[in-house]
């Protein structure tokens, strides 16, 4: 089943949405029900997700950022072991 989802968007997002959709041959809103779709696989398979919540944390965004904060530290780690 299908469902529609009507969104009010600032101009300047639209413009972005509708450049990027000119850019793939879609229409804006093809674009962004693709965007969505895959947006929700990268959740959904995101093995971290369920951590979520799970701490306390002063880093507001976390948990959009993990893996480029895990990254990170991994980087560090690995720079402090070639020293």
């Amino acid at each position: 089943m299908e469902r529609t989802l009507k969104i009010e968007l600032p101009e300047n997002v639209y413009d972005v949405l509708k450049r990027l959709a000119e850019k793939s041959g879609k229409t804006p809103e093809q674009f962004a029900q693709d965007w969505l779709n895959q947006a929700l696989q990268e959740t959904s398979a995101d093995p971290l997700e369920q951590f979520i919540g799970a701490f306390r944390t002063d880093i507001e965004d976390w948990a959009a950022q993990h893996d480029r904060y895990l990254g990170k530290s991994i980087l560090e780690h690995l720079r402090e072991r070639e020293e």
